[in-house]
C-alpha cells in the first residue's frame, strides 16, 4: 500500500507562483511513475504533468512553459513548481502513483492518489 500527501497548495495572485509537494511512503519510490491532476469546480479531473523513473517528464499542452514537474527519490517525494499562474488554474491538485511505472494522461494507469491540495489563483 502507498501512501500520499500532498501539500503546499494555498491562495495566490494571478502572476503568482506556487510549489506542490507529494510525498510518498510505503513502497519502492524509485520504480513508480508518477502524475499530477487536477479537478476545477464542476469539471472532470485533468491530467496535468507526469514524470517516470528516470525522470522524462509529460506535461498539458496547458501548463507547458508554466509547470514543472520533479522528483527527489532519496527523498521520496515530487514536485510540481507552478509559475505564472492563471485563475483558470484554480482546483484541487492530485498526486498519484503508477507502480507499473507509467508516466502519461491515463488516470487508470495509476494505482494510488493522494487527498488532493487546493490551489486557488484569484484575479
Amino acid at each position: 500500500q502507498v501512501q500520499l500527501v500532498e501539500s503546499g497548495g494555498g491562495l495566490v495572485q494571478a502572476g503568482g507562483s506556487l510549489r506542490l509537494s507529494c510525498a510518498a511512503s510505503g513502497g519502492t519510490f524509485s520504480m513508480y511513475g508518477m502524475g499530477w491532476f487536477r479537478q476545477a469546480p464542476g469539471k472532470e479531473r485533468e491530467f496535468v504533468s507526469a514524470i517516470g523513473r528516470s525522470g522524462r517528464t509529460y506535461r498539458a499542452d496547458s501548463v507547458k512553459g508554466r509547470f514543472t514537474i520533479s522528483r527527489d527519490n532519496a527523498k521520496n517525494t515530487m514536485y510540481l513548481q507552478m509559475n505564472s499562474l492563471k485563475p483558470e488554474d484554480t482546483a484541487v491538485y492530485y498526486c498519484s502513483v503508477s507502480k507499473r511505472g507509467y508516466y502519461n494522461n491515463n488516470e487508470g494507469d495509476y494505482d494510488y492518489w493522494g487527498q488532493g491540495t487546493q490551489v486557488t489563483v484569484s484575479s
